[in-house]
């Protein structure tokens, strides 16, 4: 076992009821190609809801949540080329892939194998040690696994890019959804679906949003600037909306009909999955196969997809809508963020919270 490296303090869950409370913890010893962070904020994902509660059953207590990090760079290894001291940051989903596969080859590490999460990972480079994210004060990563916040960005508004964002827009590009003049959906206005929307107008193209929240509606045309609003359970919307979307990005997390979204894709149309429901998807064969339509699947990005969408974010503009909290309010967030009271993503602003605590 490697030996630890400096004392980081930060909030943890000690079993699956999930309640945070004050953690202190030593990072890994920095390495010749590693920086050290200081981490100013850090975005609340649904995904830390699943680690903090063993909903997967995978969660290794204790649990410091959190991969949706910015921060300032306080020190970096002697190998370190593309960081320095003073450098403005981010680390997302991920901090270490195995390097050596087909994939990371490729530049699609983000579907590696060996992929260590940014939290509650196993970090088998560095002696086994399950990875603490976020939710403190201080990470030591691979600068290789390291990204640049642009200048101009508010770096509150940036941190839930690092997961929601790169989440949409990876997919967004690959299935070439980022033209304009083309017909987008973006199904749920939650974390990811308000992102999506702020990047699909950004590329030109023509975007509606699909609720099961008539409620939604005004933020959705007015607020973020979607064209037009489908209400899901409406069947004669639904209907008359039939074959004009070229493609659709899928952010809802709970079960929820997929055949009747796939019955607004054009012929050879894309429903792309970025949420994560916990029971399977019902996936009539007449909904594909008549108009050579897909289902895909699409996990976070590359660190190569994270900068370029951070990069577009810079130059157009787009960050989160968020709700800034202090570290004390951390238990609070998680419950509301449960019933999906955020409009559209919390962030904790660590670097300015008193209450990290030295609990050991």
């Amino acid at each position: 076992m490697e030996q630890g490296g400096k004392t980081a303090l930060g909030w943890a869950a000690r079993d699956a009821t999930g309640v945070l409370s004050p953690y202190s913890f030593t990072t890994r010893v920095q390495g010749d190609d590693d920086v050290t962070i200081k981490v100013l904020y850090c975005g609340i994902c649904h995904t830390d809801l699943h680690f903090i509660k063993n909903d997967w059953g995978i969660s290794m207590y204790p649990v410091v949540p959190g991969h949706e990090i910015v921060g300032i760079v306080t020190d970096v290894g002697p190998g370190v080329s593309k960081f320095k001291a003073g450098d403005t940051v981010g680390v997302g989903y991920y901090v270490d892939t195995c390097r050596d596969c087909e994939w990371c080859g490729a530049g699609h590490e983000n579907y590696c194998a060996g992929l260590v999460p940014t939290c509650n990972g196993v970090d088998h480079r560095h002696g086994g040690a399950v990875t603490r994210g976020g939710f403190s004060d201080a990470v030591v990563v691979n600068e290789g696994y390291v990204v640049r916040v642009p200048d101009g960005l508010p770096l509150d508004r940036a941190a839930p890019l690092l997961c929601a964002g790169v989440t949409v827009y990876s997919p967004m590009i690959r299935h070439g959804l980022d033209r304009p003049g083309k017909h987008l959906g973006v199904v749920g206005l939650g974390g990811l679906g308000h992102v999506a929307v702020k990047f699909g107008k950004a590329f030109g193209m023509k975007v509606t949003v699909v609720s099961s929240s008539p409620g939604k509606r005004q933020e959705a045309l007015d607020r973020l600037g979607a064209d037009e609003f489908l209400i899901s359970g409406d069947a004669e919307l639904m209907k008359a909306a039939a074959g004009t979307m070229d493609g659709i990005i899928d952010t809802v997390s709970a079960w929820h009909p997929v055949a009747p979204l796939l019955q607004l894709l054009k012929p050879m149309g894309q429903l792309v999955v970025v949420g994560g429901p916990s029971k399977p998807l019902e996936l009539p064969v007449v909904a594909i196969v008549p108009g050579g339509k897909g289902v895909n699947g699409s996990l976070v990005g590359s660190v190569a997809d994270c900068q370029a969408m951070l990069d577009f974010a810079g130059k157009h503009g787009i960050g989160a809508e968020v709700e800034v909290v202090k570290m004390d309010y951390v238990n609070t967030a998680l419950e509301r963020l449960e019933k999906n009271d955020v409009r559209y993503r919390f962030v904790i602003d660590v670097a300015g919270s008193n209450d990290l605590g030295s609990a050991a």
